[in-house]
């Protein structure tokens, strides 16, 4: 009988051999920042339209923003989200 190789291991290291935990991980933080802003505005009693007007951008960006499966946000939009929800960011380099 063949012994499965990966047996044992974790997620994590799989990932990682695969070349795929860079992408999963990205995936997994805009996943909870767009939960996180998505309750925020719940919270807040806000709809899109009008934390777009806070933001000064478009209802279209604010969607992107709170769309889990996009990844490209740039830190302007989270600021000026931030901002828009009376919060700050925190951004931290951890060790890989």
């Amino acid at each position: 009988m063949k012994r499965n190789a990966r047996r044992g291991s974790k997620l994590r290291g799989f990932l990682k051999d695969e070349g795929m935990l860079a992408e999963v991980e990205e995936r997994a933080m805009k996943q909870a920042l767009a939960l996180q802003l998505a309750q925020l505005l719940k919270d807040n009693d806000l709809t899109k339209a009008e934390m777009a007007v806070r933001m000064r951008t478009s209802r279209a960006a604010v969607d992107r923003l709170l769309d889990a499966s996009n990844t490209a946000v740039t830190l302007a939009t989270l600021g000026k989200a931030a901002r828009a929800l009376g919060r700050t960011i925190k951004i931290e380099l951890a060790p890989a």
